[in-house]
C-alpha cells in the first residue's frame, strides 16, 4: 500500500510541473559539500554524473525492456588500463638533471650515465620522494611495449610549474602554469613504438611549489550495445528531481529526492536520498522489465587511484552494498576542490524488492546485467575504482505503474574538526548508533516523504510565484538544495546548533561570515534555528578570547577543519556589520530578544567599531573582495549604518534605552550624511569621492526588511529607477567598473522596488542567465552581464540569497 499512496503522490505531483525546466546543472543527490551529485547538461544519459567539483561522481541506469537494453543515467567513465605507471599507481625511479643537458636528450640513444636516479615523483612537498628545489629539472624515463594495441593512449602527467614533454623526441604536449590534479593528453597515433621508447620532459619553477611526475595509459574497454532511452521531460524542484524516459514500449519516471525538509534539522542532516522508478507500459502491452543502477566508488575517495575496499550485506531488511578508502585519512585533508575520502558510501534496496547486488568494474557491471551472469563475490578488498551494481526486478509491467526505489547514503564517521574537536555526525548520538539504522529508518518513512518533499515543493512555487512571479519562482527552486548542501550540521561541544557553510570554489574556507550574510533569506524563511548555526562559531571564537580583535573574524577555518582563520586579511566594516545585522534578522524572526542577549557584550565592541570606524570606511575588502580594496566604500558604509540601526533595534527591544537612543541616533546621522556625500545627480555613487561611479546598494534592504527606517524610500526609488538603466542582457552588472555581477546581490536589490512590476525587471535577465547560460556548472552566482558565462565560484550557498524577496512577504514588507 505504501508504493501505491507514494505513486498517486507522484503522478498528480507530475502532472503540476513544468516539463522542460532548464538549468545549467541539475541536482541528483545533495545532502552536504562532500555527498553532491549533479547532471552537468541537458540530458541525463549524455554525459558522466559529477561531484559539484566536477570531478566524476558515476552513477548509471539502464533499463532492459524485453531483452533490449537502454540507458537513461549518465554515460561510460572512461577506464585506463597502465602501460607505464605513475607514482601515484607503484614505486619507480627516474633519471634526472637539474642542468640543463646536452643537445639529444630528448631521443632513446642520449649517454645519461652522468645523470642522478630517484624515485618520483619529484618536488618540493610532503609527496615528493625526491626533492627537486632548483628552478628547472630534466626527467628521462626509458620502458619497453612488447605489442602496441589500437586502443587510445594517453600521457597521464602532473606538474607544477611550466612542462614541454617529448615521447621518442617527438614533442607530445607543453603547457605554461601548473595542474594540481593527474590530467590525460591523448598521444598521438605515431609517437609510441613498439619495443624501446623514451618519455623525456622539462619541467621550470616559475612561482609556489614544484612538483612533476608522469606516465603512460590506454583506455579500457567500455560497456557495448546500450542504446540511449529518450529523454521527454526533467523537472527540477526544491527537493526532487524528476526525469521521464521512453525506452522501447514502456514510458519510465526516474526522481532524486533529498528530503531536505529545514523545519527538520534532524532528517535535514540525515544523508540518505532516494532514487524512484516508476515504469508503466506505453503502448498497451506487457513487457518485461528489470532496472540496472550502479555507482562508482570513486564517490568516496578524493582521486580515483586510491583504493577502496567493498562489501555487500543484508540488514534491517535491506540488501546493502557499502564502499570506503582503504586508508580512512579521517578530517586528515582540507581544500577547496577536494572531495571526501573517508567514510563509507552505502547503497541499500528493501528486500522485498528482490533486488541482484554485485561488485565489479563498471564495464563489467553493464555486461553481467546484459548477460543475466552475475559475479557472486561478496567483498572486494583493496582494489581500484569499482561500481556497486543493482537490479531490481519489475516484472511484467502493463499500463499500471510499478514503483521500486533505491537509498543512496554516505556515513563520514566524523564531520567537521573543530577548535580541535572532531565532531560526530549529528545522528550518531551514541556508540552504538549505526549507519544501517539510518538506512532502515529512511526506508520506513519512503511513502512519508515522498508526500511531504512534493507538497513542500508545491508550497514553495505557489509563495514564490505570488510574491516574484514564474521566474522568481524558478531560480528558488534551483536555490534551494544547492545552498543547503554547500553547508554540514553538526553541534558543537557546547551543545551549540553548527551549519557550517563551504566557500565553494571562492576559497574552501569553513564558516565565511560574508557567506553566511548573503545565504541568510532562506534559513530565515525556513529554520531560524539554522542561521543561529552559522552564527554560533563566530560568536564562539571571539567570545572564547580566541579570536581577539574588535570585530568579527571572516572565517574559522578551511573545510572541514575550523580551528581559527585562513583567510589572509581580516574584512573589520564588512563583517561586523553582517554580524549585527543577521543577529536583528534573527531577533525579528525569533519574536524575542533571548539570541541577542546571549551575545550582547561582543555584540557592543562590534557596534563600537562600526561607530568609530564604518561611516567612511578605509580601504579595505568587502563581500566583493574579488572586485579589490576599495577606499570610501558608499555601500559598506550603508552596511555600517545599518549595522549600528540593528543594533539600536535590539537594544530597544531589549529594554536597553538609553544605548537604543545613542544608537539610533548615530545611525540617522549617519544615513543622512551619507545621502550628501554618496549623492550623484540621478543616483548615489560607488565611492564618496568619485561621483560618475554607481553601485547595487543591496545593503539597503536591510534598513527595509527590519524596518529601521534610516534612509528615506526616496533613496531606494532613486537607486531603482537608475539601476533599470543600466541592465544587460543577462543581468544588472555589480557596478560600474565591470559588466559582471553577483546574482544574489541583484535579488537583494530588486527587493528594494516598491512593485511588483519593477522586482520582475530585474529577475528577468537574471533567470534568462540561470536558462540560457553555456556555464554548464552547478548555478554560479558571479557571471557575465553580456555574455552570460560563469566568471567564477560555483554550487555556493549565497543563492540562498534569492528567497529575500519571500522572506520580505513573510514579514509583511511592502
Amino acid at each position: 500500500m505504501k508504493n501505491l499512496y507514494a505513486l498517486a503522490v507522484l503522478l498528480v505531483y507530475s502532472m503540476c510541473t513544468i516539463a522542460q525546466d532548464k538549468a545549467p546543472a541539475y541536482p541528483l543527490i545533495t545532502h552536504d559539500t562532500y555527498l553532491s551529485i549533479w547532471s552537468f547538461g541537458d540530458g541525463l544519459n549524455q554525459s558522466t554524473t559529477k561531484h559539484w567539483t566536477g570531478k566524476e561522481h558515476s552513477l548509471n541506469g539502464i533499463i532492459k525492456v524485453d531483452n533490449h537494453f537502454y540507458r537513461f543515467l549518465g554515460a561510460d567513465s572512461k577506464s585506463y588500463k597502465t602501460i607505464l605507471a605513475a607514482a601515484d599507481e607503484e614505486n619507480y625511479q627516474a633519471s634526472y638533471s637539474t642542468k640543463k643537458p646536452a643537445e639529444g636528450w630528448k631521443g632513446l640513444n642520449f649517454d645519461q650515465a652522468s645523470w642522478m636516479k630517484g624515485k618520483a615523483p619529484f618536488g618540493d612537498d610532503q609527496m615528493a620522494k625526491t626533492k627537486w628545489d632548483t628552478d628547472e629539472i630534466f626527467y628521462r624515463r626509458k620502458f619497453s611495449m612488447a605489442k602496441k594495441s589500437t586502443a587510445k593512449k594517453y600521457l597521464k602527467l602532473n606538474h607544477d610549474d611550466n612542462v614541454m614533454v617529448y615521447l621518442n623526441g617527438q614533442l607530445i604536449y607543453q603547457k605554461e602554469g601548473w595542474v594540481h590534479e593527474y590530467i590525460y593528453i591523448p598521444i598521438p597515433g605515431d609517437a609510441l613504438k613498439t619495443g624501446d621508447n623514451i618519455l623525456a620532459i622539462n619541467c621550470k619553477n616559475t612561482a609556489g611549489g614544484r612538483f612533476l611526475d608522469a606516465g603512460i595509459v590506454e583506455e579500457g574497454p567500455l560497456a557495448a550495445n546500450v542504446i540511449n532511452a529518450t529523454q521527454t521531460s526533467v523537472s527540477v524542484n526544491a527537493t526532487n528531481t524528476s526525469y521521464t524516459f521512453t525506452a522501447g514500449g514502456v514510458n519510465l519516471n526516474l526522481t532524486f529526492t533529498s528530503p531536505l525538509l529545514l523545519n527538520d534539522v534532524n532528517l535535514t542532516a540525515r544523508p540518505v536520498s532516494y532514487i524512484t522508478y516508476a515504469v508503466k507500459s506505453a503502448d498497451a502491452k506487457a513487457h518485461k522489465v528489470d532496472v540496472y543502477f550502479g555507482a562508482s566508488s570513486n564517490l568516496a575517495v578524493n582521486t580515483p587511484n586510491q583504493p577502496v575496499s567493498v562489501w555487500k550485506n543484508t540488514k534491517n531488511d535491506l540488501s546493502i552494498l557499502k564502499a570506503g578508502t582503504v586508508e580512512q585519512p579521517v578530517l586528515q585533508k582540507k581544500n577547496d576542490d577536494l572531495r571526501i575520502d573517508w567514510g563509507y558510501l552505502y547503497i541499500a534496496v528493501p528486500t522485498e524488492f528482490k533486488a541482484v547486488q554485485f561488485i565489479g568494474k563498471q564495464g563489467d557491471n553493464i555486461n553481467a546485467f546484459k548477460s543475466g551472469k552475475y559475479p557472486q563475490v561478496p567483498q572486494a578488498i583493496n582494489v581500484k575504482t569499482q561500481d556497486l551494481g543493482t537490479v531490481i526486478p519489475f516484472g511484467t509491467v502493463t499500463s499500471k505503474p510499478i514503483e521500486k526505489y533505491i537509498m543512496l547514503g554516505y556515513d563520514d564517521l566524523k564531520s567537521i574538526e573543530y577548535f580541535g574537536d572532531q565532531l560526530l555526525p549529528i545522528w550518531r548520538k551514541s556508540a552504538t548508533a549505526s549507519f544501517e539504522d539510518q538506512l532502515s529508518a529512511a526506508n520506513a518513512e519512503y511513502s512519508a516523504l515522498q508526500a511531504k518533499t512534493k507538497a513542500f515543493d508545491a508550497k514553495l512555487v505557489e509563495d514564490a510565484t505570488k510574491v516574484g512571479g514564474k521566474e522568481y519562482a524558478d531560480l528558488c527552486k534551483l536555490a534551494y538544495r544547492q545552498s543547503i548542501a554547500a553547508h554540514k550540521i553538526v553541534y558543537a561541544p557546547n551543545g551549540d546548533l553548527l551549519f557550517l557553510s563551504k566557500e565553494n570554489f571562492s576559497g574552501g574556507f569553513i564558516n565565511t561570515v560574508d557567506v553566511t550574510y548573503p545565504s541568510a533569506p532562506q534559513y530565515l524563511l525556513y529554520n531560524p534555528e539554522l542561521l543561529k548555526g552559522m552564527l554560533n562559531g563566530i560568536f564562539y571564537y571571539s567570545e572564547s578570547g580566541k579570536w581577539k580583535k574588535p570585530y568579527p573574524a571572516h572565517d574559522i577555518g578551511t573545510y572541514p577543519v575550523a580551528n581559527g582563520q585562513i583567510y589572509g586579511e581580516d574584512m573589520p566594516v564588512e563583517e561586523a556589520g553582517n554580524m549585527l545585522i543577521l543577529a536583528a534578522a534573527i531577533t525579528r524572526a525569533d519574536g524575542n530578544t533571548v539570541y541577542a542577549a546571549k551575545h550582547w557584550e561582543v555584540m557592543s565592541v562590534w557596534a563600537d567599531y562600526l561607530l568609530k570606524e564604518g561611516f567612511d570606511p578605509a580601504n579595505q575588502l568587502c563581500t566583493d573582495d574579488f572586485a579589490g580594496h576599495l577606499a570610501r566604500n558608499a555601500n559598506l558604509s550603508v552596511k555600517a549604518i545599518v549595522g549600528l540601526g540593528a543594533y539600536a533595534q535590539m537594544a530597544d527591544l531589549s529594554g536597553k534605552k538609553e544605548t537604543a537612543t545613542k544608537y539610533r541616533n548615530a545611525a540617522l546621522e549617519m544615513a543622512k550624511n551619507w545621502q550628501k556625500l554618496a549623492d550623484g545627480g540621478d543616483h548615489f555613487a560607488l565611492t564618496f569621492n568619485d561621483k560618475n561611479t554607481w553601485s547595487q546598494k543591496y545593503n539597503l534592504v536591510w534598513d527595509k526588511l527590519l524596518k529601521l527606517n534610516l534612509f528615506p524610500k526616496s533613496v531606494y526609488k532613486k537607486e531603482i529607477d537608475y539601476y533599470l538603466t543600466k541592465q544587460n542582457e543577462f543581468g544588472l552588472p555589480l557596478d560600474s567598473r565591470k559588466d559582471y555581477t553577483k546574482s544574489d546581490w541583484i535579488v537583494w536589490t530588486a527587493t528594494l522596488a516598491d512593485n511588483q512590476a519593477d522586482f520582475e525587471k530585474f529577475i528577468g535577465p537574471v533567470h534568462k542567465f540561470a536558462t540560457e547560460t553555456t556555464s554548464k556548472v552547478p548555478l554560479t552566482d558571479w557571471h557575465e552581464t553580456k555574455t552570460g558565462t560563469k566568471t567564477g565560484f560555483q554550487a555556493r550557498s549565497v543563492v540562498g540569497g534569492y528567497f529575500i524577496k519571500m522572506l520580505a512577504d513573510q514579514w509583511n514588507i511592502k
